[in-house]
């Protein structure tokens, strides 16, 4: 199967609010192809989210441990006090038996994964990095709606938004942000277009 000869890690990273979280969810029950790389977190649990399935929530300690052991793929400062990574392991293993992943990481953590495939043939091979492109007003409502954040905390990720955005040219496929139905569409037209790719690379 073309699937399994030509393994995607297909990453999605866009600001916060851009529903990139949604889009992996929704592709790995549309898709069996894919299954959702589960990053690591040191932030707390928000109402819902459950340790192994939304993410690894580690504390500090734990997540220096790891660090420490060398067992991250990436790893990065989010938002000034909590970290994000992914480990080397959960991405590496599937792809080397031919299974498709998608994942959910932030700008700085792209950077460090294509840092990485450098030393990955593997992750060389499979990666395609997609960005979405989401206006500041659009943004801005999408946050606020989601109930969860103070006033504070609001305007720390749209600081952080607006720099995030700058990223944007350094991706390879891009998603200019609309219902989250046209996302989808918009996101099953790049994976198409990241399979022909890589599989004419491999050929």
């Amino acid at each position: 199967m073309p699937d399994k000869a030509t393994p995607i890690l297909l990453v999605i990273a866009g600001p916060a609010g851009s529903g990139k979280s949604t889009l992996c969810e929704r592709l790995v029950q549309e898709d069996s192809n894919f299954s959702r790389v589960v990053t690591t977190t040191t932030r707390t649990p928000r109402p819902g989210e459950i340790n192994g399935v939304h993410y690894h929530f580690l504390t500090p300690a734990q997540f220096d441990e790891k660090l420490a052991k060398g067992e991250f793929l990436e790893w990065a400062w989010v938002h000034g006090d909590r970290r994000y990574g992914t480990l080397a392991a959960s991405v590496l293993d599937p792809l080397s038996q031919g299974k498709s992943l998608v994942a959910n990481v932030d700008v700085q953590g792209v950077s460090s994964i294509r840092e990485a495939s450098a030393r990955y043939p593997l992750l060389a091979r499979s990666l395609a990095t997609v960005f979405i492109n989401v206006s500041h007003d659009q943004l801005q409502r999408r946050i606020r709606e989601r109930g969860t954040d103070d006033e504070a905390e609001i305007a720390r990720r749209m600081a952080t938004a607006e720099k995030e955005m700058l990223e944007s040219p350094k991706f390879e496929y891009h998603i200019n942000s609309g219902t989250r139905d046209e996302d989808f569409t918009a996101l099953l037209a790049i994976i198409k277009q990241a399979r022909a790719k890589l599989a004419s690379a491999v050929d």
